[in-house]
């Protein structure tokens, strides 16, 4: 039997699907299994934009027509019948998932107490908690407190329990006053406000081109699902347009007016002035061929739209264009991830709710929990490679998700421009050029001191740190960052260097190494080391499967360690078997508490069957989560072929040993890839002091 979680309102336009929405990203950490249910819809006929959303979560696997119960002509007809219905499908449905989230009706068409106590109803036939979402919007904290403990009042009455209530479109300024009034009027729940988010408000510039029936002239369509957050009417000179501009607004201009098309363009293109969603042209007006090649010949994504209407009913409709939660927007939902995230105390909701954490973790679950870390503690992290569009994509993406605090270094108009010409918003990140004339005096002064041994002159030191990985490392080194990632554009050794020279081993560390958290399908491995040394000795090798158990503690995995070989047990010998079996000594000498095998096979390490036959009394073999590689020729290729053969997302690799997190992209490294070594940077920066030091580890070197 399932756990379900109801989440209702007393009134309509409370966003309480923005509400769900946050809440199925915590349930996704928990269980591989989660699945939505929507007990009534306002017509069986048309698909309902709440269900179609939360089913298009990616860790929902499930067909919309599953998840919804009756409709409002059901309820009226019979609502004896509806609420037998409703309990009849939430059954199904509770033998095929692990946890449901439950979504209360819109009052659409029953906007009266009624609806009220038919959703109150049939949370207690559910057996369902309730999270009651509330509108804080033109509300006091006193108003919105009296409308919780009628609410909680009502829900009370019909033997549904609410747990928690949340206050959703709340005044900024007023976030803990709402929740001291509310707190104090139903005491004994857990009590959050989420203020008013202008991007999750906002339309679509799909939804300003249908609101005005525009025409798409120029731009790309994929612009067409980014927000619009403001509107400005062109009603006035360039320069004064200019003035006006906001960040992501739509600009309405004259269709005649065909002297701003040109500046707007620039200005889209300059990065030093706000970036646009879209342009709307009024009036019907053709663009003189002219113009047209001019603006033709500028490379833009921009979407330029012509509509027939005059100047003053399209900047009315525009403005009237209500938008809301859709899954054609990555904005929106990240607004919306981001929102839930830092105002709903998700941990705290999924206690009260009872949720136990799957022994299943999936890639998926693990993804959402190294996000749900990241945010809980936000760290700052240094980009080097700021011009380049994969990591603009990324940082719009972490930015948006509350992920991280992002550093870009390289000259900020070129970037800012860049990200506007890509249509990516970055206005929340840090710019810092690498030639930054004080920063660069600061980094070369303590560059010198550190490789002061070494012979290196301040002047050499000063051409040194404007390497934009150098500035970066030295940046973290002060403090002025918690991590950084680079690799994207540059070599391994160019982005792990200055790192070996600046930052250094941390103590207890004997040498630098890496691991791959490796998500298969039902669990999650730690493989080290595949990407730094080549031929470790066996001290090294017990240094390396040291570092990689606390690595996988830090990430959720419980440590047992296999010790890799061509051999099992004492089944072999010969110098490579030898080496591995002195390394295994070595840990279990350093860290007698910690569960190790080794010399052992794989296939001894990963199969119970196996494991049986060869090593019957180990406590790892046949279930081992952290595989140490006797060499990087072995490390490497067996990661790369598990990737390939068994559809596991590699994460790394993850450097491990520093004494402040750097990590290393592949230079074919995707968005994701990137979004995910920047969260786990921001994850071993949070633990960076937290975490004690491995233990030494003989002949320890600096």
């Amino acid at each position: 039997m399932s756990q379900s979680v109801y989440v209702a309102s007393p009134e309509g336009m409370t966003g309480k699907s923005i509400v769900a929405f946050g809440l199925l990203e915590a349930l996704a950490s928990r269980s591989e299994r989660v699945g939505v249910f929507r007990p009534v819809v306002k017509s069986a006929g048309a698909p309902d934009y709440a269900v179609s959303l939360l089913t298009a979560h990616p860790a929902v696997d499930q067909p919309y027509e599953e998840a919804v119960g009756v409709d409002y002509e059901q309820v009226l007809a019979d609502p004896d019948a509806a609420q037998e219905e409703i309990l009849r499908r939430h059954r199904e449905l509770s033998a095929k998932y692990s946890l449901l989230v439950v979504l209360g009706s819109d009052y659409d068409d029953l906007a009266n107490p009624t609806e009220l106590a038919f959703n109150a109803e049939v949370a207690a036939n559910l057996g369902a908690p309730v999270i009651l979402v509330l509108s804080g919007m033109d509300r006091s904290p006193d108003q919105v407190g009296a409308l919780a403990a009628v609410a909680q009042g009502e829900f009370a009455g019909h033997h549904a329990t609410p747990i928690a209530v949340v206050v959703n479109r709340a005044d900024p300024a007023s976030l803990d006053a709402v929740r001291e009034a509310v707190s104090a009027r139903v005491p004994g729940l857990l009590v959050s406000a989420i203020p008013e988010n202008p991007v999750i408000l906002a339309p679509t510039v799909q939804q300003v081109k249908d609101a005005v029936s525009g025409t798409l002239l120029q731009g790309s369509p994929e612009w067409l699902g980014r927000v619009s957050t403001g509107t400005v009417v062109a009603a006035m000179s360039l320069p004064n347009v200019l003035e006006r501009l906001t960040e992501n607004c739509t600009v309405v201009a004259p269709g005649d007016r065909y002297d701003l098309l040109p500046g707007l363009i620039l200005a889209q293109h300059s990065g030093t002035f706000p970036a646009l969603s879209s342009i709307v042209l009024t009036g019907g007006y053709d663009i003189p061929p002219a113009v047209h090649r001019l603006i033709e010949g500028v490379q833009q994504d921009l979407p330029i739209i012509a509509t027939d209407l005059s100047t003053f009913d399209t900047a009315v409709k525009v403005a009237g264009t209500r938008g809301r939660l859709s899954g054609d927007s990555p904005q929106k939902l990240d607004a919306a991830r981001r929102a839930v995230a830092e105002h709903l105390p998700a941990s705290a909701v999924l206690s009260a709710l009872e949720v136990t954490r799957s022994e299943v973790v999936t890639p998926m679950m693990f993804e959402f929990e190294l996000l749900a870390r990241a945010r809980g503690e936000k760290k700052t992290i240094v980009l080097p490679e700021g011009d380049e569009p994969r990591i603009l994509a990324a940082a719009e993406s972490i930015l948006a998700r509350g992920v991280a605090r992002i550093v870009l270094l390289g000259e900020e108009t070129a970037i800012r421009a860049r990200a506007a010409q890509l249509g990516h918003d970055i206005s929340e990140a840090r710019i810092v050029s690498p030639q930054d004339p004080e920063l660069v005096e600061s980094f070369a002064a303590e560059y010198a001191r550190l490789r002061a041994k070494k012979g290196v002159t301040l002047e050499q030191a000063r051409e040194k740190v404007q390497d934009v990985s150098y500035f970066g490392t030295m940046m973290v080194q002060t403090g002025q960052a918690d991590g950084m990632v680079s690799g994207a554009v540059h070599s391994t050794a160019h982005t792990i260097r200055p790192s070996f020279e600046i930052i250094r081993t941390k103590p207890g560390a004997k040498i630098v190494s890496s691991v791959f958290l490796m998500a298969l399908q039902d669990r999650v491995l730690v493989y080290g080391d595949c990407a730094v040394n080549p031929d470790p000795t066996a001290e090294q090798l017990a240094d390396i499967a040291l570092q990689s158990a606390e690595t996988a503690r830090r990430f959720g995995v419980e440590p047992r360690v296999a010790m890799l070989s061509y051999s099992t047990g004492t089944s072999g010998s010969g110098a490579d078997v030898d080496k591995v079996r002195e390394a295994t000594a070595l840990v279990r000498e350093l860290a007698p508490d910690l569960d190790v095998e080794g010399p052992i096979q794989y296939d001894a390490a990963v199969d119970a069957s196996v494991a049986r036959t060869k090593l019957p009394d180990s406590a790892v073999a046949g279930r081992a989560t952290v595989f140490v590689f006797p060499d990087l020729n072995t490390g490497n290729n067996t990661y790369k072929a598990v990737q390939r053969s068994a559809g596991a997302i590699a994460i790394g690799p993850v450097l491990q040993g520093l004494n402040k997190p750097v990590n290393d992209l592949s230079r074919g490294a995707l968005v994701d890839d990137i979004i995910n070594t920047v969260v786990i940077t921001a994850i071993q920066a949070q633990a960076a002091e937290e975490s004690p030091a491995p233990a030494a580890s003989p002949k320890e070197t600096a």
